[in-house]
């Protein structure tokens, strides 16, 4: 029988291991979207989307679906679709990788403040400055909504949820961004500080980078724990290594 190995998508590395699944001879790949982006793209290998009802309901699937194997390829901030895999693959006795890749590390000129989540950035901000360069994504807003005294520049794929800060201006893009584009930005807006969710990658790293240069402080957003005994690997490579499954 083909093995059949579900993803839990969303992400770059997502897209690249549904690819050399599905490019393998004899294995069946379905990649699960949460459907909070209205153009994801295309995928290789079978899609759903929307979500499961929690991990009682992602075990169902797994047993219904005949699924050997899943991998959550998620964002490094869904925390509660990565615990609910981690459940049902526990319940299910489905062999589970978690792929993640590495989060930022500040270089030599970095003004970093790492916190633990989005209220404790709002709290630091005013401590910092007055323009603010937002790029935590269209969700979880409303933990700036109260800061009527600053501007905000938010940045995301898609038009962010409300509600928003009084002073906001929205801009649309989907990285990679460049130094340079980003380095511009910075400077035309204004912006004093940047906020950031530690989501690792190079698409979207520029924005470090050019904040360094410019001697900007940037209020990092610390990553939730993974679950108890979870250990993820980094990339495609060491999830096809850790998949229990005959791919080759």
């Amino acid at each position: 029988m083909s093995p059949h190995v579900l993803v839990l998508g969303g992400t770059t590395e997502a897209r690249e291991l549904a690819a050399v699944l599905a490019a393998r001879p004899g294995v069946r790949v379905t990649t699960s979207l949460a459907g909070r982006v209205s153009r994801p793209g295309v995928l290789a290998g079978d899609v759903r989307v929307g979500g499961f009802g929690g991990a009682e309901g992602l075990a169902e699937w797994l047993r219904e679906q005949r699924v050997d194997a899943l991998v959550d390829a998620t964002h490094p901030f869904a925390g509660t679709i990565t615990a609910n895999a981690a459940r049902a693959a526990a319940a299910t006795g489905v062999p589970a990788v978690v792929l993640r890749r590495p989060g930022w590390r500040p270089a030599p000129g970095d003004h970093w403040h790492p916190v633990p989540s989005l209220a404790a950035a709002a709290d630091l901000l005013p401590r910092l400055g007055r323009r603010i360069f937002l790029t935590t994504g269209r969700l979880g807003l409303a933990a700036f909504a109260h800061l009527g005294d600053l501007h905000f520049v938010v940045r995301s794929v898609e038009p962010p949820e409300p509600p928003l800060p009084p002073h906001t201006e929205v801009l649309l893009g989907r990285g990679p961004f460049t130094v340079a584009d980003e380095t511009t930005l910075l400077r035309e807006y204004l912006i004093d500080v940047l906020v950031t969710k530690d989501s690792g990658g190079a698409a979207t790293a520029a924005k470090l980078t050019a904040a360094r240069e410019l001697a900007l402080p940037v209020v990092v957003v610390r990553r939730p724990p993974l679950p108890d005994g979870v250990t993820p690997v980094p990339d495609v490579a060491a999830a096809l290594d850790r998949l229990d499954l005959s791919l080759s």
